[in-house]
């Protein structure tokens, strides 16, 4: 109900993206989409896991995010689903992200994908990929803070 007054929906969230990545920072950004790519995504038809961004020529773009086709639509008029898509986002935060990329072992990872009134938003975490022992602190923290919710509904 929240969700429906701030004009917010959420379409997909990428979940496993924070079990793979520490993420620093996160920046919110447009999509440039066709109509068609749009219709998809308003029936909930799309899949972050292997997608990543990249600032090429000074711009913003996302790239292997699968946008299922259109199934209304015929082959003629429908998108490819894992083109290239160009991120709308202010001058500003791109430079500022050009400066943070090139430190060693950042990458733009897509979180979360949702409406906000009417219009097709991305977040976009900079994240730092995990190494083996991480993955396995943050697993055994998850599993000590489902016991402990466990043991204080008991008493």
């Amino acid at each position: 109900m929240g969700e429906e007054k701030s004009g917010v929906k959420i379409i997909t969230d990428n979940r496993k993206a924070r079990y793979l990545y520490e993420i620093v920072e996160t920046y919110e950004a447009g999509i440039q989409l066709v109509g068609t790519e749009v219709k998809s995504i308003r029936a909930g038809r799309v899949n972050m896991q292997d997608g990543y961004g990249l600032i090429r020529n000074g711009e913003a773009w996302l790239i292997n995010v699968h946008i299922s086709p259109y199934q209304e639509s015929s082959d003629y008029f429908n998108h490819d689903p894992r083109r290239t898509r160009k991120l709308l986002m202010k001058r500003k935060e791109i430079n500022k992200l050009v400066g943070k990329l090139e430190q060693k072992g950042l990458t733009l990872v897509p979180l979360k994908m949702y409406f906000k009134r009417g219009w097709v938003k991305l977040v976009l975490g900079l994240g730092r990929g995990k190494k083996l022992h991480d993955k396995r602190e943050t697993t055994k923290q998850r599993q000590d803070q489902r016991d402990m919710q466990r043991a204080l509904k008991r008493f």
